[in-house]
C-alpha cells in the first residue's frame, strides 16, 4: 500500500448508512462491478458515474452506521475509491472495510476542511491529511501495524490465503528435503 494517497475528494455529511452507501436492494448482487453502478445511488446519485479510480470520500461523524454488509465498502472499493475518511465511523462498517482492504481512516474534524472536489493528501507515514486546494490540514494517529498488513494484503481473505499458501510451501519443501 503506498504510504502517500493523492486524490480527489467527494464529501458526504454525517449519518451516512449503509443502506445510503448501497441500497439494500442490491444485496443479492455479488459481482463487484454490478455494485459499483450503484454505490452511492441514493447520498451521492453523481458518484457512480462521475468518480474514477483513486478518488477519496471524506465524511463526517457516524459513517457508514445501519446493517453490517459488507456490500458497502465492497461497492466502494470496486469503484475504486483509494481511502475514506471521515470525522467518526461506525464500526462494524470501519472493521468490514479493512477486512475488505479498503483504507478508512478516522480523523476528527476532517469533514470541516474538504469540499468535494479538492484534492486530498493523505500521508500514513505522518498521519497527516491536507487539503491541497486550501493548505488546510489535520492528523491522525498511526494506523496499527496489524491493520495495515490487512490494508496491504488486500484484506482479511487475502491475508489469510497468502499465509496458508506459505505454510503449504513450507510443508512441502521440509516434506522433500526428508
Amino acid at each position: 500500500m503506498e504510504k502517500v494517497i493523492e486524490g480527489r475528494v467527494w464529501t458526504l455529511g454525517r449519518d451516512v448508512d449503509t443502506d445510503q452507501i448501497i441500497s439494500g436492494k442490491y444485496l443479492t448482487v455479488i459481482d463487484p462491478n454490478e455494485l459499483k453502478k450503484h454505490v452511492f445511488e441514493i447520498a451521492l446519485p453523481e458518484f457512480a458515474s462521475g468518480s474514477r479510480p483513486g478518488d477519496i470520500l471524506v465524511a463526517g461523524e457516524n459513517f457508514g452506521s445501519g446493517s453490517s454488509r459488507e456490500h458497502a465498502p465492497q461497492a466502494m472499493r470496486a469503484a475504486g475509491v483509494a481511502a475514506v475518511v471521515a470525522d467518526s465511523f461506525a464500526r462494524i462498517f470501519f472493521r468490514n472495510a479493512i477486512n475488505l482492504g479498503l483504507l478508512a481512516i478516522e480523523v476528527p474534524g476532517v469533514r470541516a476542511i474538504f469540499e468535494t472536489g479538492e484534492t486530498a493528501r493523505i500521508d500514513l507515514t505522518s498521519g497527516r491529511i491536507r487539503n491541497e486546494t486550501t493548505g488546510r490540514s489535520v492528523s491522525f494517529p498511526p494506523i496499527p501495524a496489524h491493520l495495515m498488513s490487512l490494508l496491504e494484503a488486500g484484506g482479511l481473505v487475502e491475508k489469510v490465503r497468502r499465509e496458508l499458501e506459505a505454510r503449504r510451501a513450507t510443508a512441502t519443501n521440509a516434506g522433500a528435503a526428508r
